[in-house]
């Protein structure tokens, strides 16, 4: 376990990262709270978005100045009108093996403008085909294909093995997300021959040097399946503070010698989506691009501030398992970031939401750091509404922090606390005291 002192002396490692980075750093002191570590961290991010702009006040949309390299930490780019032509070159945020030659990188503004695009790209090549669905998949990337792209007929799966490797005729695409259960994550990597065109795998709830995201290339290899990786680089990729609205696709031959026609396909979908980019103004903005990425002290902390909020979320997961038995959706997500409770009645969007808020407001009230934020990756804990695509209802979702581990255990003690006071006060017959039996 992490003591408070060992952790704040990592996030004045974080924050002295960030500062380091500003053409004048601001004056630090070392934290003596959470609530230290999130207003600095917040404060210097803004400071180099600030900074960034005043620099390059003429590198606005259309280079029509020349002053010199557009940069951003490691990143530098190019453009003449950037929605159009915007050309980044880089580190990678994922850390591959040598076994893994990424083709191409195209970036967006946001994880969901990727997947937006990639689909675009994808019936413009291959007018029909059969989306292949895990149970958990991310609910607005189920909403975008029913919606939007019809033409792709979502095949549901139960997450057996056998599913993929049977064969129809119809190209089939295989949607890995990583908020699906553990389970499935499992069972799916058991298929020795799927019968797959494409592997669109969403990585943004692992970190990008996770060995999951390893071993799904290496599957995928050993079957010769070209991969896309699309992802959200706002949750995990800037060190909590949420740098800027950035997405990416990432396309993997996963095999050197693969065959002439599948090289081809791959090609044509990277020259689709770079067009159906450009079409729909889904470009990455250069501002958005976290300048610190890319060090060997970035991927240092990185790893370990993912490391402690996997350590805390198993925590967390045996301790509602067994306190909150009737209450747990799901607590074992492949990725480990988050838990979700269910409602005992069904509730809508609104009501979820009301109630996250509610749980956020009364520990916040304790002292307690749980945020009202529909994200994760955090230096707080957060709670949301959230979708449970494979229960069909409405969830609260607990996003677990990288917090001291004696600290989050009291967080985690105070949920359950909460939650079950106010079940049973939900489920209390009229005029009943609180205390009385039900």
């Amino acid at each position: 376990m992490e003591t408070i002192e060992a952790y704040l002396d990592r996030k004045h490692e974080e924050l002295r990262l960030l500062n380091g980075f500003l053409g004048t750093p601001l004056a630090l002191r070392h934290p003596t709270s959470v609530t230290e570590v999130v207003e600095q961290k917040f404060h210097i991010a803004a400071a180099l978005k600030a900074e960034h702009a005043l620099h390059d006040w003429a590198l606005t949309e259309t280079a029509w100045t020349h002053r010199g390299q557009l940069r951003a930490g490691p990143f530098e780019f190019s453009y003449d009108y950037q929605r159009a032509d915007l050309e980044v070159r880089g580190p990678s945020f994922y850390q591959f093996d040598s076994s893994a030659a990424a083709n191409q990188t195209i970036y967006t503004s946001s994880g969901m403008a990727a997947i937006s695009a990639l689909l675009l790209a994808l019936v413009r090549l291959t007018p029909e085909a059969d989306i292949l669905v895990l149970p958990g998949s991310y609910g607005e990337t189920l909403e975008l294909i029913e919606s939007h792209f019809r033409q792709l007929r979502i095949v549901p799966l139960k997450g057996t093995p056998g599913e993929l490797a049977f064969y129809a005729g119809q190209p089939r695409i295989l949607l890995f997300d990583s908020c699906m259960s553990a389970a499935a994550f499992e069972a799916t990597l058991r298929c020795a021959r799927p019968h797959l065109d494409l592997v669109i795998f969403d990585t943004t709830c692992f970190s990008t040097g996770s060995g999951r995201v390893r071993r799904v290339l290496s599957w995928a290899r050993r079957s010769e399946i070209p991969v896309a990786l699309v992802r959200s680089h706002t949750k995990l990729d800037s060190l909590g503070v949420e740098y800027g609205r950035l997405g990416s696709a990432v396309f993997v031959a996963c095999e050197k010698h693969i065959a002439t026609a599948k090289q081809q396909r791959l090609a044509d979908l990277v020259k689709e989506m770079r067009n159906a980019v450009r079409l729909f103004g889904g470009a990455a903005l250069p501002a958005h691009f976290p300048p610190y990425v890319g060090t060997k002290a970035y991927r240092i902390l990185t790893d370990k501030r993912v490391a402690a909020i996997l350590r805390n979320s198993r925590r967390t997961a045996r301790y509602f398992a067994s306190a909150l038995a009737g209450s747990s959706a799901e607590l074992h997500f492949a990725h480990g970031l988050y838990v979700t409770l269910a409602p005992r009645r069904m509730l809508d969007d609104k009501q979820t939401k009301q109630m996250a808020a509610d749980l956020c407001d009364d520990l916040r009230k304790a002292g307690l750091p749980l945020r009202h934020a529909g994200s994760f990756g955090f230096d707080f804990g957060a709670a949301e509404w959230f979708l449970d695509t494979a229960r069909n209802r409405h969830v609260v979702r607990i996003a677990v922090p990288d917090l001291p581990t004696p600290l989050w255990d009291e967080v985690a003690q105070a949920v359950v606390q909460w939650w079950s006071a106010h079940e049973e006060e939900r489920f209390r017959p009229a005029g009943l005291p609180l205390n009385a039996p039900v």
